[in-house]
């Protein structure tokens, strides 16, 4: 049962944690009225965390991501690559 080798892999960990905090993140902008898509393109665009709200604690949390990853990431899950 042990005799393959089996692989962990970092990225797969991280995209996880993106996915969860945006999502964080996108709920807490929608619970105060904000159009979320809107919020956080302007957030990715100008790293300006006054776009997230501080609600549920998603500014803090949004600033945890490298905006480089999120953005590989994005492309890379619309892509399906």
């Amino acid at each position: 049962m042990y005799d393959k080798t089996m692989t962990f892999s970092v990225n797969d960990e991280k995209d996880n944690e993106m996915k969860k905090i945006l999502t964080t993140v996108y709920d807490a902008l929608s619970q105060k009225g904000y159009n979320p898509i809107s919020q956080i393109v302007g957030y990715i665009l100008s790293e300006d965390p006054t776009y997230i709200t501080t609600y549920n604690n998603a500014r803090s949390l949004i600033r945890h991501i490298d905006r480089d990853e999120l953005l590989q990431a994005l492309v890379k899950n619309y892509l399906g690559d």
